[in-house]
């Protein structure tokens, strides 16, 4: 089980190594927020452009010396790639990162100048994964899964005590899902600090991972993915990750990537935020109406990885 001391606890260790992002009030915006009183996360604005760094940077400085001299192994989308690149970098360990071929090429190149290793892999996630674990078993090197290891979960949690702490009176969080990480740590950081404030994540309409899963009561994999958000596309999470989902998200919805798409184009024209798909995805589920916000009013967005969707 991952707590709320687990969280506090990964904040005091990562400090040092990662940014405190700003959450920034959308007013005024001229359209497509329904009234409500929305305030952006800005994960884009993290060290490597998204939240990853802080469950990659947790995990490894939780790790023993000796074994970080065998090395750090992954598989990755691209961002969970850079976060272990540059928790490598802080270690002072050796970093080798699995691509699938559907990662940008820019993030691979990003990779190289954080010093990883890249070796691709696979046409998804799960098959880089694969060949992570296998690499990592034959070498010794110390696996860290993207978004199921409770390390991880813990550093991504940090993200939620922030919001809390400032905006307290928050009625509303929206949070995007890939395996489930991000969602997993910030549920438990803020269903412990607000059980009654409403948690409400968001999927690709061609990656329902986590909620195919949530109605079969088990982990589902998917039979292939239809999305251009390769972040946001596992074929299956994790028990961990969909055991806190169950019990803490209170709802699950899905947007396209063409609701994401615009989603990008419409944060850049109107605040100048630069988001990948992924990163635009809680707020197309604001604009497009596929969360109804009912009473609550004070509404928080994480944007979670940077990019140029929007471009």
């Amino acid at each position: 089980m991952i707590g709320l001391a687990d969280i506090e606890r990964a904040r005091e260790r990562i400090a040092p190594h990662v940014r405190r992002t700003p959450l920034l009030s959308a007013a005024p915006l001229r359209d497509g927020v329904g009234g409500l009183d929305l305030h952006l996360k800005l994960e884009a604005l993290q060290v490597t452009g998204s939240f990853k760094a802080r469950g990659a940077v947790n995990r490894v400085l939780a790790m023993p010396r000796e074994q970080l001299a065998k090395g750090l192994v992954t598989a990755s989308g691209g961002n969970h790639g850079l976060g272990l690149a540059y928790a490598g970098a802080v270690a002072g360990a050796p970093v080798t990162i699995y691509l699938p071929t559907n990662a940008p090429r820019e993030k691979a190149a990003k990779l190289g100048l954080w010093g990883a290793e890249v070796v691709w892999a696979g046409e998804q996630w799960d098959d880089s994964d694969r060949a992570a674990r296998a690499a990592a078993a034959a070498s010794g090197a110390a696996y860290v899964h993207s978004f199921a290891e409770p390390d991880v979960i813990a550093g991504q949690g940090t993200v939620g005590l922030e919001i809390l702490e400032d905006l307290p009176d928050l009625e509303l969080l929206v949070v995007a899902i890939g395996g489930g990480g991000l969602i997993s740590g910030v549920a438990t950081a803020v269903k412990a600090l607000r059980p009654g404030l409403r948690l409400v994540g968001v999927e690709p309409t061609g990656a329902p991972t986590l909620t195919e899963s949530v109605k079969a009561g088990r982990v589902v994999e998917l039979a292939k993915i239809e999305t251009a958000a390769n972040t946001l596309a596992p074929r299956r999470s994790d028990e961990l990750n969909l055991g806190i989902v169950r019990r803490l998200v209170d709802e699950i919805v899905l947007v396209s990537d063409e609701e994401m798409t615009e989603a990008a184009r419409w944060l850049w024209f109107e605040a100048g935020i630069a988001a990948e798909l992924s990163g635009a995805a809680a707020v197309a589920a604001l604009r497009t109406g596929r969360i109804d916000a009912g009473k609550a009013r004070r509404v928080a967005a994480i944007v979670c990885g940077a990019g140029t969707a929007g471009l």
